[in-house]
């Protein structure tokens, strides 16, 4: 296993490239590069004429390029992808390919504060360079901005008594460490649920702290203008809130899944949804990798 696989285990691999329908000498955009699984999937399908875009913003990921005359890097939030694209003289792309989850590198490495099963600093940074950290959002948002987050991002039933306790708490000493975070938050969840539970804590925040879903919405409305007559948008989600996200763009226009239809009564939307109904991974590939295990895939197609 080499050190990109190590990195990062691509998730649906053959389903997402092949749901790009690859052009040979097309130009792709992967804007999740990572350890570069599916960015070297693509490689493989295009010729010398054709071009592959690369977008990452954690700094870590650069260790990964590729060394190929027909791959381009850029160390960015894919949220500017059109801005970047612009500066390489590109307007117009074959396909655009995005794998949403934090790798499992991210969760395996302390520092990061990814993983509340590892402890360490409250971080949850994706750009290293970003001031916001989990550990001043804890420490700095009102109790109301706390509960709301919660809720929205982990769907927390319990978000104000959380919230209440968290500034509660961080009045006596200030919230520095994931151990303190969960000592503090533990008493509000069933022992039976603790994990799942924590786990909503941590999505949370670290949405948050990285704009995820923004991010996401500025990225796909970016693709529209980008994506070439029939060229894909292929997706891969892992949790409830950014699949809506993609699933409401890809069946309506918009991010919000507001329907607007014509005079026959046909839905107004610049996509043709290719997976009537969503991939999800073969029990083999949830046996061989564990994150894949929430993994969702959808693609659409622009119509010309």
């Amino acid at each position: 296993m080499n050190k990109n696989e190590t990195y990062h285990t691509p998730v649906l691999f053959n389903e997402s490239i092949d749901g790009l329908n690859i052009n040979p000498e097309g130009v792709y955009v992967d804007v999740t590069f990572g350890g570069g699984g599916h960015s070297k999937g693509v490689l493989e399908k295009l010729t010398s004429k054709g071009h592959l875009y690369s977008f990452d913003q954690d700094s870590e990921a650069k260790k990964n390029m590729i060394n190929d005359s027909r791959f381009t890097f850029i160390g960015s939030n894919f949220r500017y992808i059109q801005n970047f694209l612009k500066y390489h003289g590109v307007t117009q792309v074959d396909g655009i390919l995005a794998d949403l989850g934090v790798s499992s590198h991210h969760f395996d490495e302390k520092d990061r504060g990814f993983s509340f099963r590892l402890g360490g600093s409250l971080d949850m940074r994706m750009n290293q360079k970003s001031k916001k950290t989990a550990e001043e959002i804890l420490n700095s948002y009102t109790e109301e901005s706390l509960a709301d987050i919660l809720f929205r991002y982990g769907e927390l039933r319990n978000s104000r008594r959380i919230a209440s306790l968290l500034v509660r708490e961080r009045e006596k000493n200030r919230i520095t460490s994931i151990e303190e975070l969960i000592q503090i938050i533990k008493p509000l969840f069933k022992e039976s649920r603790l994990q799942k539970d924590l786990a909503k804590v941590f999505q949370a925040l670290r949405i948050e702290v990285n704009e995820e879903l923004l991010a996401l919405e500025e990225m796909l409305l970016s693709a529209e203008h980008l994506l070439k007559p029939e060229g894909r948008l292929v997706v891969i989600t892992y949790h409830s809130l950014e699949d809506r996200i993609v699933k409401n763009l890809m069946r309506s226009g918009n991010v919000k899944g507001i329907v607007d239809k014509d005079f026959f009564g046909n839905i107004i939307t610049p996509y043709k949804v290719i997976t009537g109904r969503v991939i999800t991974p073969t029990e083999k590939e949830l046996k061989q990798n564990t994150r894949a295990r929430s993994a969702k895939l959808r693609i659409a197609e622009k119509i010309g």
